[in-house]
Formats: C-alpha cells, structure tokens, sequence
C-alpha cells in the first residue's frame, strides 16, 4: 500500500516508519523541516515531504495518491497541534476522497478514562499534561465527526523496547488487569495492524500490556 505518515520524526514516527518499510509498504514521511531526522532510514521506498501540517494546501499536497494515511503526531511546537493538524488531515482527505484513518490518540481519552489511575488520571493528566490531554480530546472529536474509515488507537504511556506483539487491546473501560505501559515498537506493530483488519473500524482501541 501507499502509506503516508504525519508525525513520522517522533518516536512512534520513526518505529512506524521502520516497520512500514519492512513489510513492504510504499511510504511517505510527513515532516516539517529536519530530514536529517530519517536520513539514517534509507530505502527505495521511503518518500520525505517537508510541510507544515498546519498549512492546508500543504497537506492536502502529500495525501494525494495515498491509499491511507496515519497521524501519529506528539505535542509539537504550537500548542493543539493534533487537534489542529488532525483537522486538517481530515479535510484534506475527505476533499481527495481519501477513505483509511488510522490515528494515535491516547488512553484515557474519552470513555477509557476509567482505565486510568489516581496518578495518571489526577496528576499527569489533570495537571502537568493537562493541556496534551486536551489536544487528544479534542482531536478525538474531529476524528469522530468526519465521515472517513477511522481507528482511534489509545495506548498507554510509552516505554521503549522490542516489538513484541504480546498486548492487550480493546479491553473494556475500567479493566483493571493492564499495566498503562506499552512500547513504542508495539504500539507501531498495532497501527499497522489495522491495514489487514477491519475489528476496529470507527472504533478506539485501547492497547497495553
């Protein structure tokens, strides 16, 4: 397939990307300025196109010609730069009849707040993340009102590591047996997944171990 990856320079990025390549996919890395970031990614079927993601034309220039499109964009340099960027990802598509979402929010959005912790949902995300949690929230929205082929993958916090294919996904809100860590090797592993499965079509996974 022809993938194009928004966020591609960030830590779940560069692992999309990386895992992308291996199983054979066409992909373009989405980045705002730095391709030095993913010189060391080196590959035939490796694309970069520098854009800003808040610029519109800009987006809708890379998507063209994609088969699906993945969001997996961190905190950025402006504040609400999912939401935002999102938004406009989505309008592009939609304008070029681009179908296949699949984006990376976080857990603890939405309904999958009852998964979380004292600590994780009173400290992090009740004040020292407050404003990130925000961003998702209201990317969550944007997503969820567009009428494209979503996924809304929600991991928990991101540990390093292996990818090891060894996690829990679309437990039910409240589920006490996960540990709120994940990998950002098996969080990549899972986006991906979603190419060959239609389980969480318009759907919000929650993926821990």
């Amino acid at each position: 397939m022809k993938l194009i990856i928004f966020g591609a320079t960030g830590t779940i990025g560069k692992q999309l990307v990386l895992q992308a390549l291996s199983l054979g996919h066409e992909v373009t890395a989405f980045v705002r300025a730095d391709k030095s970031k993913l010189a060391e990614l080196n590959h035939e079927n490796l694309s970069v196109f520098e854009g800003d993601v808040f610029d519109r034309k800009s987006v809708t220039d890379a998507i063209e010609g994609h088969d699906v499109v993945f969001c997996v964009l961190g905190a950025g340099r402006k504040g609400g730069v999912r939401a935002r960027g999102t938004r406009n990802i989505i309008d592009a598509m939609e304008k070029l009849g681009v179908r296949r979402f699949i984006c990376q929010s976080t857990l603890g959005a939405g309904d999958s707040r009852a998964d979380l912790n004292f600590f994780w949902k009173y400290i992090m995300f009740g004040w020292l993340l407050k404003e990130a949690y925000e961003d998702h929230q209201l990317q969550e929205e944007y997503v969820k009102r567009s009428g494209l082929d979503w996924t809304l993958v929600r991991p928990g916090a991101f540990t390093d590591g292996p990818a090891t294919g060894n996690f829990k996904h679309g437990f039910d809100p409240g589920d006490k047996s996960i540990k709120l860590k994940i990998s950002r090797a098996d969080v990549a592993m899972f986006l991906l997944m979603q190419l060959d499965s239609d389980q969480y079509l318009r759907k919000t996974p929650g993926l821990s171990y």
